[in-house]
């Protein structure tokens, strides 16, 4: 990366913003769910560390990001126990909104730290936004199977991989002119959250089964 921040600086503040995000992601959708501590906890975790454990795997970094540090394992234990008790004592049902939106955010900001790790380990163009997109769905991917839903990836027709690749090479354009710095990172995290964002708010869809209701592709 260029002069200004320490590149593992940079890539470890939005990493940890990104596992909080999708930390908070499982956490809401699990309660939705009216799991006990121990799923909430569960799915949790799988949300916020498991699209950084597959790229770690693929890219075969060692030890895993929240091994290293392991303050990552602290900060989303918290999350969990001071939620769980928080939710005990006020009993809200959360609605759906703000895991959408955390889920945005945080496949947004791993987007950019996939492709960013990639491309500091000298990976190609292509593998590098691949690794974006792997970093940026798989704990979403996680979330739905343990909450037993078909991953909305899949399955409700609204950009979400596409936003993810989309903030990938956002991220590549960006380095290739000024270089992997914060300004590559931001490229990629704007362009994958606010496509993702503007898409439910807007309501867009990739295309669906021919003859499938516009009622059915909404369907949750």
């Amino acid at each position: 990366m260029n002069a200004g921040l320490p590149a593992g600086v940079l890539l470890s503040a939005i990493e940890i913003a990104g596992t909080l995000a999708f930390a908070l992601s499982g956490f809401i959708e699990a309660t939705r769910k009216r799991m006990d501590i121990v799923g909430v906890a569960t799915v949790t975790f799988f949300a916020a560390f498991g699209g950084g454990t597959l790229r770690d795997l693929l890219l075969d970094r060692r030890p895993f990001f929240w091994v290293m540090y392991s303050g990552y394992v602290w900060a989303v234990l918290a999350l969990v126990v001071v939620g769980w008790f928080w939710l005990q004592a006020a009993r809200p049902t959360p609605p759906a909104w703000p895991m959408l939106w955390a889920d945005a955010f945080g496949m947004g900001l791993f987007s950019a730290s996939g492709t960013g790790m990639a491309w500091e380990m000298g990976q190609p163009a292509i593998v590098c936004a691949l690794m974006g997109v792997v970093t940026g769905v798989f704990g979403g991917v996680m979330r739905d199977v343990l909450c037993n839903e078909v991953p909305a990836i899949f399955r409700d027709h609204r950009p979400y991989a596409v936003c993810s690749f989309a903030g990938a090479w956002a991220f590549l354009a960006v380095a290739g002119v000024l270089g992997a710095d914060w300004q590559a990172l931001a490229a990629g995290i704007v362009v994958a959250a606010g496509i993702r964002l503007i898409a439910l708010a807007r309501d867009w869809r990739v295309p669906g089964w021919a003859g499938e209701s516009h009622e059915q592709r909404s369907r949750e």
